[in-house]
């Protein structure tokens, strides 16, 4: 069987990270598997361990990844022109949305696997990539034109991955939609 060059083994390790990223998102951490992610990624998992210590090596260099996509949102939003909305309230309008709350595997990692860090030990990987991306998501929302003191973005952030987790975990199509809207309002007054 032929090497790999260098160059397409990073591809394939970051192909991994991203498709795990993406899975970790709609499944939660501990319903991954490395064959999983691997397949998903268009691997075998024979070759998982030449791109990652551990499967906690891959989840937690998978959360850091999903953090990142939300972290390049906030700054795409943030150097865009002013138009009819400032960068925050489209960033507050985008991530308190219907089509944010119906697909997980593209959203937010805080709301996604907030759970499954809070459940790992202390000093866990993913406990620390999950502490290390809130970090940043608290900082880029922050640094959004109109910046918010850091309480304030705490709070923010605090309310909107709140609403977007329990309008998740409804069943009642109505009461989602409100959970959603009531946040919208708040935090757009």
């Amino acid at each position: 069987m032929p090497r790999v060059s260098r160059a397409e083994a990073e591809r394939n390790r970051r192909q991994v990270i991203d498709h795990t990223a993406r899975l970790i998102r709609e499944k939660g951490a501990d319903q991954v598997s490395v064959p999983e992610a691997m397949a998903t990624a268009g691997l075998t998992h024979g070759g998982f361990y030449r791109h990652f210590a551990s499967k906690d090596d891959l989840l937690a260099q998978a959360l850091t990844a999903a953090f990142t996509e939300r972290r390049e949102a906030m700054e795409q939003l943030a150097d865009q022109p002013s138009g009819e909305r400032s960068p925050r309230q489209e960033f507050l309008d985008r991530y308190l949305s219907a089509p944010h709350r119906d697909h997980p595997g593209q959203g937010c990692a805080a709301a996604a696997l907030a759970a499954d860090a809070a459940r790992a030990e202390p000093g866990s990987p993913l406990r620390a990539a999950f502490t290390d991306g809130l970090r940043e998501l608290v900082d880029g929302y922050a640094r959004l034109p109109e910046p918010a003191e850091r309480e304030a973005a705490l709070a923010d952030l605090s309310t909107m991955v709140g609403a977007l987790l329990l309008a998740r975990a409804s069943q009642d199509e109505d009461l989602s939609a409100d959970l959603l809207a009531a946040a919208l309002r708040r935090l757009s007054a």
